[in-house]
């Protein structure tokens, strides 16, 4: 389905923020923004965990946010979290009451799926071009490094570090001095040159900046005339003549200088510094600045998923490839998982369990390439901790739980709630792989699946489960293990009609 408005919802490290854009052919043009300040990353205790001050703020924004986005279908709304909820301990027990008060689902995002579309939201605020950009997105707890050409991102990484958690780290008082700076500028290079020679290899025409402290950076160095020439944008020699004021200054409330907005004071130096280390380690003279950032991007990503040019459906087929999958094999399994759950389901599966069904079945296999014996565990984890542009982590373990689950025992699953739809998923898949232990084209006997008690009846020919002794013992010890988890599980023989 095409909606005409769209909203996106970026938890950040340092500020929520909220986007709402109407579509028009294929183009989105923003129709209302909000920007609350939370500072997140700064309520990240010693030992990782969300302090309640902290809690409280974002569920005050977001309860702003979802008073706006009342009426919208949930299909026509995305939120995603970034770096400080993904390293917080206690995400979990802070998420449910967000999309509480929210009012829609929250997905957090690996670091990497945030630089994909923090490339997408920017190249889409940009003049279309042919050259390759590389995009610098400074995030409150964590930096997003992209080079991509026209709106494809290439060469994508995210270093653990922020202007939220840099200024936290090193101006801890808010004093800035000659020492505390060049360290923190030291630290931030020390990051960027892990992964420097595979960026300049790559190489780039244009550098980027987009987020808050790209945008407070070049406000100041163009009101203040600190570029050389009245350049625009941030430029080397500005960013030096910034960095001595801020050292001289003794601490960012205490520049005296145009374009410094008080919100952006506390963890000024923290960015400067950051920025300071990526044009040295990258060699940079120039960077312009970017409107589009993660949250335009999310919006387009969205897009492309209701024109049915979904990333994930990208990445499972490079998946397939890279881990040699057979083709021939997935498919079959695939065919028959999907209609066992258009039956269970009389005839109309939602959406997004036909497609992770659809995933789990192509990607099933992938652990083979490690090792055979146990490959739904090699599956597992491929899927668990692999970069999986598209999908969040959530979703990667919603895939990863249907490979795991598809063969063996089913006691490793007890996390999941008993009356979570996954577990129809989970049967459908092991149906189809089960009746497919052949791996060739022979044709299946007629055979029908419905909801029966609290799990699931099989009916097959009965002179077909005679004449197929295998799998009529396979299907026995089925029904064994899905009874030791307090599931029915039946098979029935049926008699041809006289």
């Amino acid at each position: 389905m095409i909606y005409e408005t769209v909203a996106a919802v970026d938890m950040g490290s340092n500020s929520f923020r909220l986007q709402v854009g109407r579509v028009v052919d294929d183009q989105i043009y923003v129709l209302d923004s909000l920007k609350e300040s939370v500072r997140l990353a700064s309520g990240l205790t010693a030992d990782k965990r969300l302090d309640a001050a902290s809690q409280e703020r974002g569920l005050a924004a977001l309860r702003l946010f979802g008073e706006r986005l009342r009426g919208l279908d949930p299909g026509a709304v995305r939120a995603v979290a970034t770096n400080t909820l993904r390293v917080a301990r206690n995400a979990g027990e802070f998420l449910p009451l967000a999309e509480a008060v929210l009012g829609f689902p929250i997905e957090v995002i690996a670091g990497r799926e945030e630089a994909r579309l923090i490339y997408i939201g920017v190249s889409h605020s940009l003049p279309l071009a042919d050259h390759r950009r590389l995009v610098v997105d400074i995030g409150g707890g964590s930096t997003e490094f992209i080079i991509g050409q026209r709106h494809e991102p290439q060469l994508m990484e995210s270093l653990y570090m922020g202007c939220v958690s840099h200024t936290l780290r090193f101006f801890p008082d808010r004093r800035v001095d000659k020492k505390r700076f060049r360290e923190a500028q030291g630290a931030a290079a020390r990051e960027i040159e892990l992964i420097a020679h595979d960026y300049r290899r790559l190489g780039w025409k244009e550098a980027v900046g987009s987020s808050g402290s790209a945008r407070a950076i070049a406000d100041i160095l163009e009101l203040n005339r600190l570029n050389p020439g009245g350049e625009s944008g941030i430029t080397r020699a500005g960013l030096e003549r910034l960095c001595a004021l801020l050292v001289k200054a003794g601490s960012a409330e205490a520049l005296n200088l145009p374009g410094v907005r008080g919100d952006r004071l506390p963890i000024l130096p923290g960015g400067i510094a950051i920025m300071a280390a990526v044009f040295a380690e990258l060699d940079l003279d120039r960077m312009t600045y970017g409107d589009g950032a993660l949250r335009l991007g999310v919006m387009y990503d969205m897009l492309g998923r209701f024109h049915h040019c979904d990333m994930r459906d990208v990445t499972v087929t490079q998946f397939r490839r890279r881990y040699q999958v057979e083709g021939e094999q997935v498919e079959r399994v695939e065919t028959t998982a999907l209609a066992a759950l258009a039956q269970l389901n009389g005839g109309e599966p939602a959406e997004a369990d036909r497609q992770f069904l659809s995933w789990a079945a192509r990607l099933h296999e992938i652990g083979i390439s490690i090792a055979h014996n146990a490959y739904h565990k090699h599956g597992a984890y491929i899927l668990t901790y692999a970069d999986m542009p598209g999908f969040s982590r959530k979703d990667q373990a919603r895939l990863a739980m249907l490979v795991l689950g598809h063969r063996g025992k089913l006691e490793k699953l007890s996390e999941i709630p008993a009356d979570d739809g996954i577990w129809r998923l989970v049967f459908c898949l092991r149906l189809a792989v089960l009746l497919h232990r052949t791996r060739d084209d022979r044709a299946l006997p007629a055979w029908a699946v419905k909801l029966h008690g609290n799990g699931f009846q099989l009916d097959l020919p009965g002179d077909w489960l005679a004449g197929n002794p295998w799998t009529a013992a396979a299907l026995a010890e089925e029904t064994a293990i899905w009874r030791q988890i307090g599931r029915d599980y039946t098979v029935k023989a049926k008699r041809k009609a006289a």
